[in-house]
Order: structure tokens, then sequence, then C-alpha cells
């Protein structure tokens, strides 16, 4: 008879066993229109370091994350059967601390709706991937040595874990268009404005952020001291941009581009001194034309560099292969030329000039207000870098 009471007991053990050592992925289908990064965000998981590289892996994406609508793709977060005794004998961890974040993580997603039942109901628990490989009682691990704090890029994406040293000694400058008093083209989208100094800026920060994974040296020269890299599609205008370090920026057109064109040759020739491998200029436009004129990105360089030439062409190409890659029946005209640009024509080193789409069109303006798509520009025009490289 005591055999008998005792297996139940062994049948608990080994089920916790079980599912302790075998959960699955969550696997969910992307709402229209939300990309990968907003979809992480939905379910609590800041679409950075770990919890990226694994919804990559996991999903066989490239580094550009494009989901197709429709399809169904696994989170990071595995899917335990709650035995109904506790988060630590369900995971298989005895860690007070761990337990309560993941406990806390259910609660939080079933408030929020996006978790239809309580795991205590529905004996089904979910435990993110980061929680038991990266974090430990829902803080980050100190053995995390590479990761680097740049607060310029605000909240969660302040933190950055260093991939690599493919672009160490190079160095850039990213310059956002307009700022301060002048906020540059503006365009309407459902009773919103939309400024270009706000877009520009917001993909400047994420592409600065994508050279900073791979060792760059960045110097963001127009900054704003409280908008960091900003979620969602309405990016509110504000004029309290600065230009390197702290200058207030003129509305006079000539001189707000000679303050910036100084601010990069000073760095410039710091940066030569200490014989640095290379330094390039980037800046980011908004085009304003007519509101049914749809554009490509397009590029300039200055008409004496061979050297801009080629980069403004190798991230024309990039982008060209991107398109091709992901919307194969679109097309892509965006162009490389010369042009005598003030910033290109002052400035010392090699420098490209980029217009990023019309803010007047409505479909350029998907480009812009989608959070996913800003990122996926910088996530371009970052590779099309490391190309030169």
């Amino acid at each position: 008879m005591k055999i008998f009471k005792i297996l139940p007991f062994l049948f608990l053990i080994i089920a916790s066993t079980l599912f302790a050592t075998e959960p699955q992925y969550l696997s969910v289908k992307p709402a229209s229109g939300e990309g990968a990064y907003a979809l992480l965000k939905k379910y609590r998981l800041a679409p950075v370091g770990c919890n990226l590289k694994v919804f990559k892996e996991i999903n066989k994406l490239g580094d550009d994350l494009v989901l197709v609508q429709g399809k169904s793709y696994k989170l990071p977060i595995f899917v335990y059967q709650y035995n109904a005794t506790s988060i630590r004998s369900t995971i298989g961890r005895n860690d007070w601390d761990l337990a309560k974040a993941i406990q806390l993580y259910n609660e939080e997603l079933n408030k929020k709706g996006i978790k239809e039942k309580d795991y205590r109901n529905d004996n089904v628990l979910w435990v993110p991937y980061e929680y038991l490989n990266c974090f430990e009682g829902g803080k980050k691990e100190t053995v995390e040595k590479k990761e680097k704090l740049y607060p310029i890029f605000g909240g969660k994406y302040q933190k950055i874990d260093v991939k690599d040293k493919k672009l160490a000694n190079c160095v850039y400058y990213i310059i956002g268009g307009h700022g301060g008093p002048d906020p540059g083209a503006q365009g309407k989208y459902k009773g919103h404005t939309l400024s270009e100094d706000e877009y520009a800026y917001d993909i400047a920060l994420r592409l600065a952020r994508d050279l900073l994974e791979h060792s760059a040296i960045v110097h963001v020269i127009v900054r704003d001291p409280n908008d960091g890299i900003r979620d969602g599609m309405i990016l509110k205008s504000d004029k309290d941009e600065v230009c390197w370090k702290n200058q207030k920026i003129p509305l006079n057109q000539v001189k707000r581009l000679n303050q910036r064109s100084y601010a990069v040759n000073d760095l410039y020739a710091k940066y030569k001194k200490q014989k640095v491998k290379k330094q390039r200029l980037i800046i980011l436009h908004v085009d304003s034309r007519g509101k049914g004129q749809r554009l490509d990105m397009f590029f300039y360089h200055s008409p004496k560099s061979k050297t801009g030439k080629k980069l403004a062409t190798t991230l024309r190409n990039t982008i060209e292969a991107k398109y091709a890659q992901h919307q194969k029946s679109r097309g892509y005209s965006g162009t490389v030329e010369s042009r005598n640009l003030h910033v290109l024509r002052k400035t010392h080193p090699v420098a490209v000039f980029i217009e990023l789409g019309n803010i007047r069109n409505p479909q350029d303006q998907k480009r812009f207000v989608i959070e996913d798509n800003r990122q996926a520009v910088a996530n371009w025009l970052t590779e099309g870098l490391l190309k030169e490289n």
C-alpha cells in the first residue's frame, strides 16, 4: 500500500522534471503592421542584447528582422506546465528571487491582457529566456563585461552590448538635419504634424547605436537633451536640440551649418593626430516634395570626393539589395549624385548626405512613423558602412 501512496508523488517529480528540461518556445502571429521590435516589446522583452540574438536564431532571421504578415514566430519565452506547487519546482531552479521575477512577469502580462489567463488557473507559465540564461532574479548578471552605458539613447536603449571590433579605431560623425528653432520639412499624418528634425534625429540615434555595437567611435553632432531613441509613431516636435557641445543652434541657416561643420572639423583634427583608421560623416535629412511623389532614399557626395562617391554608391546598393530581398516586386530608384552642399563642402571627413524620403507622401511616411522601419533604415545603413571597412 505504501508503494501506491508514493507513486503519485514520484509521478509529479518526473513530470516536473520533464517540463523543466523540455519547455517549448511561445509561438505567436504578429498583428498587422507589427514588426520584430514592436512584437518583442509587446511581450515585455527588451528588443536588444540577449532577447534579440535568440529571437533571430530561433526564427532564422537576418539582421533586418523583417517579419512576414500572417506567419507565426517563436518568442524567446519558454512555456512551462505549471505544477500547481511552485514556480521553483516547475522550472527546476531553487531561486526565490528568480521565481518572484517570473511570477510578476506573468501577472503583468495577464493584467495587460497579453496572457489570457493567470498561470495558477490554466497551469501555463511563461518564462522569458533571458531570466534563465541572461539574468538572475530578473537582474543582469555581472559577467556581461562588454556592456556599455550611453545615456544619449535613453531608457532601455542606453545599454549597449558590444558585438565585435569590426569598426574599432573608426570614427563616425552623425548629423540629423535641422533642429533647434528649425524643424525642417513637415507633413501631415492622421491629423498629426511630422517634423523632419525629429525623425532624422531618431534614425541618427539608431544608426549611432548600431555603429557602437561594432566598437566604432561615434559623435552625434546635433543632440537633444531629453529625447533618446523613441518608440511609437508620432514623435513630438520640440526646439531644445543643441550642437556639439551644448551650443545653442542659431536660426540663421548659414550660421547653423557653419556651427556643425566647425564641430566636426575640430573633432576631425583631434582624431587625425591620433591616426585613427578612418573618419566618416553621415548627414540625414527628410525631403519635402509633392504629396503624390514617392521617393526612394538618395545619396549625395562632394564633387571632389572619389571616396565619398564610392561610399555613397555602397550605401545605395545596400539599400537596393535589401528591397530586392524583402520587397521583390517593389523596385528601387534611389540615386547617387554629386552636389555642392554647404556641409559637404566645408567638412573634412569623407561625407555622404542622405535624403531618407518624402515626408508628405503617405507611402514614404511609413518609413518614418513605423519604428521598426526607422530601425531597419539604421540597420541597412550600418550594413553598408560595414562593407566599406
